[in-house]
Parts: structure tokens; sequence; C-alpha cells
């Protein structure tokens, strides 16, 4: 059993750094494209273009081994395309405040409204001027993370590992546009992180989109804000490891 962890928005795989030595050897956390050495044009990153990379780094990575793939945030818009493509290989799926619109739907719907309609008049905007935008990365000042994300406030030592340049990062706007389909993953098995605690994803937004899945999922409730596998990564890995055995 391979576990595949795919990161959110505005990071990389090495959001996932807390987490790896509490997870078995063989894990594999995967870079989307735009980070590392993968170049990509972040102005029109698609959906499809990032199930093409982590199908890529399974294929990689793990022969022919099934596998748990394990998504954080926007890194679930994802999740459907590579259960399609890796046919029955994906044997559990655990998502934490994973982004899950309603079939045919795109991320963008799962945004907080003021979000949503801050973005479409964004990019109304850049279309007027012949630009397009991306998600800047934070100002170089972390303070302004230390609250972001609801739960308790981040202690120095953690705010200093999320705002780190290896992992908070400029990132796509685009992949928040394409409809994603999570009939695909009907009949695999789907744990639910749930964070009580979150604030860019609430969590009357994370229990709507639990109930979205295709088929029931198991939902597991986290004393936790959004960076709940950073702040309490040995808690996250038992979720986990759970599924794997």
């Amino acid at each position: 059993m391979t576990v595949v962890l795919v990161h959110g928005g505005g990071t990389t795989a090495r959001f996932w750094d807390r987490l790896l030595p509490l997870l078995p050897v063989g894990t594999i956390a995967v870079d989307l494209p735009g980070r590392a050495d993968k170049p990509a044009d972040l102005a029109t990153l698609s959906v499809d273009q990032e199930v093409a990379s982590v199908v890529a780094d399974i294929e990689s990575g793990s022969g022919d081994e099934p596998v748990v793939l394990v998504a954080h945030s926007s890194g679930g818009l994802v999740v459907p395309g590579v259960v399609s493509a890796l046919g029955g290989r994906v044997r559990s799926i655990v998502l934490n405040a994973a982004l899950v619109p309603a079939e045919g739907g795109c991320g963008i719907d799962c945004m907080r409204q003021r979000h949503r309609e801050g973005l479409v008049l964004a990019l109304a905007a850049a279309e007027r001027d012949g630009r397009t935008i991306t998600l800047p990365a934070p100002a170089a000042d972390p303070e302004s993370l230390r609250h972001a994300y609801g739960g308790d406030p981040l202690d120095d030592e953690t705010l200093l590992f999320v705002a780190d340049p290896v992992r908070c990062v400029e990132d796509t706007v685009h992949h928040y546009l394409q409809p994603v389909h999570w009939s695909a993953v009907t009949g695999v098995p789907t744990t639910y992180v749930l964070n009580e605690r979150d604030r860019p994803v609430p969590p009357e937004t994370q229990e709507e989109m639990a109930r979205r899945l295709p088929e029931p999922a198991t939902v597991i409730r986290a004393d936790s804000g959004h960076l709940f596998p950073v702040t309490s990564p040995a808690a996250f890995a038992g979720f986990v490891t759970a599924v794997t055995t």
C-alpha cells in the first residue's frame, strides 16, 4: 500500500514534512505543477494538468501497488481525476477540509461567498485589461499568517514552518474554474476529516462538502484550524494509518 499526499493551495509537498516521518515507508508527497522541479504557467494551470502530474508521480514511485490518496484543501480537486486514471488501484481516500464541489461544479463554488465574489470581480477586471491573475504568496512578514487559519494561533516555530518559502508559494487561480466529477470516486471508501475551527474553509462548508460525496463518508471531527496535518501531525497520521490496515 502506498500513501500519496496531495497538498492544497499556496503550498508544496513540503507541507507534509511533519507528517511524513509518522507514516509508512513508501509514502509519496507530490508537488503539483508550478512547484519545485515542475515548471508550469500558473495563469493557465488546469485540474487536468495537475491530475496528470500526480498520476505520473504515483506511477513512477509506486509501481502498481494499491494507493491511499490523501488530499488537503484545494488538493481535493485532483482526487476524482486521479481515481479515474488509476482504475481500481485507489483503495481509500482521506480528505482534510478538502474541496468537494457538487457534481460537475468547480472549486470556486466551495469558497466563502465574499471570497468567491471578490475573485469573480478580480477575474473580470483582469479579462477587461488583458491580464491574467494568480494567487500571490503572502507578504514577507509571516505575522499575517499567525491567526489566518483558525484554531489556536500558530506558535513561533509553526509560523516559521508555514511561512518558509519552500512551502509558502504563489499559486494558480485557474484550477478553481474547471469542473470536477466526484462521481468518479463511487465505491472508494472515503474519510473526511472535518476541522471544527477552520477559518478558510468553515466547518459548515466542510459538512456540506462531505455530504456531496457519492457515498456516505466516514466523518472525523478535529478540534483544529485549517492546518491540522501541520499542527497535530500525530493525530492526523493516526487517521491515515487506520485506513491502510
